[in-house]
C-alpha cells in the first residue's frame, strides 16, 4: 500500500485536488507508524549516545551492560535508556542488535564463516546469531543470495 501511495503522490499533476490531499495525509500517517527496515541503523545524535555508539563501532561485540556503559560515558542507565528511545526510536538492546547485524552483513559479505561472524559480533553462539539474523532478515546467514 505504501509503495502505491508513494507512486501516486509523487506525481505533480492535480496536486491540490481534495483526494490528492487525503492520499498525502494517509501516506504521512502510514509513514509515521511504519516499522523501519531491519537493516536500518539510526545514528544517535545526542552527544552521550554518540560516545556509546563509538564504543560499539570500535567493537560490535562490546559486552558491557547499559549501566556499565553509562558509567563509562558519564550518564545513568535510566538517562541512556530514555535517550535511546527518544533519539533513535528504539531501545538500547534493539539498537545494539541492529548494529551487530549490520556489522555481520559486512563480515559475511567478506566471506567469513558464520561462527566467526557470530563471535566477532557479540553473540555467545552461532545458533543465537542465526536465530537473530533469520528473525531480522527472513533467511539464515548461510543461505547466500547469488
Amino acid at each position: 500500500m505504501l509503495r502505491e501511495l508513494i507512486k501516486e503522490c509523487a506525481g505533480d499533476e492535480n496536486a491540490e485536488q481534495p483526494e490528492r490531499r487525503r492520499m498525502r495525509a494517509v501516506l504521512r500517517d502510514q509513514l509515521a507508524v511504519a516499522e523501519p527496515l531491519p537493516g536500518f541503523l539510526p545514528a544517535p545524535t545526542a552527544p552521550v549516545l554518540r560516545d556509546v555508539a563509538g564504543l560499539f563501532l570500535a567493537d560490535p561485540a562490546e559486552p558491557r551492560t547499559l549501566a556499565e556503559l553509562g558509567r563509562a560515558v558519564g550518564a545513568s542507565e535510566r538517562t541512556l535508556s530514555r535517550l535511546f528511545k527518544a533519539d533513535v526510536g528504539m531501545s538500547f538492546s534493539q539498537w545494539r542488535v541492529r548494529l551487530r547485524l549490520h556489522h555481520a552483513l559486512t563480515l559475511l559479505a567478506d566471506g567469513l564463516p558464520v561462527t566467526t561472524v557470530a563471535h566477532r559480533c557479540g553473540w555467545s553462539s552461532a545458533s543465537a546469531f542465526i536465530t537473530a539474523f533469520k528473525t531480522a532478515f527472513g533467511y539464515t546467514p548461510g543461505s547466500r543470495v547469488r
